[in-house]
């Protein structure tokens, strides 16, 4: 955990103001309505912004699955799949891009996009993942997860983005640091739903490099598994 240097102040307990922070997105409350056992909220809020916006968090989310990888504990048939979150109302009136005098005045909110996928959404701006589907203003999460649901990787796309498009993008970003050698990239099977399924997962040398499909596998979907829970 990063700790504090030169003259500085030092920071209060960092296991405190984490289970603060884990405390207020299982629970859902305000920030400022943190109980006071995790100390003032408004250092929770800080601590946790900067954490996000620094690195911090990702690099200790490589640690863990680095850590969990070499003692045999990540499960490598991996699960994809995608959900939609709402945007919040404030966000319906986000300021874009405008032009005055031939300068580009930028002002942005919303949550970033660390997609790099070109082929997908190519008229949303890169600097955010907000776009309208069916339910309004949303962003898209698409998740990679181990065989016990933990997380290996994950993207960020406007809300109207398809499933299909963002497999491969997706299984690229796979990479789990090892003691020796290079990180693993290749899961031993990839299960996921009939929203996968189009013909360009399914062969080709770009699906070939990031699936492994499986003799038995009954008709052609996104699974290189043909376990049943794939087809429902």
């Amino acid at each position: 955990m990063p700790q504090a240097v030169g003259r500085s102040r030092p920071w209060r307990d960092h296991r405190q103001v984490v289970e603060g922070i884990v405390f207020r997105y299982r629970t859902g409350v305000a920030w400022r309505d943190l109980p006071g056992r995790f100390g003032p909220w408004q250092t929770v809020w800080k601590r946790h912004h900067r954490f996000a916006t620094d690195g911090t968090w990702d690099k200790l989310l490589r640690v863990i699955q680095a850590e969990a990888d070499a003692a045999g504990r990540v499960d490598w048939n991996v699960s994809v799949d995608s959900s939609i979150v709402r945007a919040h109302q404030h966000s319906a009136t986000a300021k874009r891009s405008a032009r005055e005098d031939r300068t580009v005045l930028v002002e942005h909110t919303g949550a970033v996009s660390n997609d790099k996928n070109p082929r997908c959404c190519p008229d949303e701006p890169g600097d955010h993942a907000l776009g309208r589907s069916r339910g309004g203003l949303s962003t898209k999460i698409h998740a990679a997860v181990d065989g016990r649901g933990r997380p290996l990787a994950i993207l960020l796309t406007p809300g109207q983005a398809g499933d299909a498009p963002m497999m491969l993008p997706l299984l690229a970003h796979l990479g789990v640091q090892r003691t020796i050698g290079r990180p693993r990239t290749r899961p031993d099977r990839v299960l996921a739903d009939k929203a996968y399924s189009s013909r360009a997962l399914t062969s080709g040398p770009a699906a070939s490099a990031a699936l492994s499909p499986s003799p038995t596998t009954r008709r052609p979907t996104a699974s290189a598994s043909a376990h049943p829970a794939a087809d429902r």
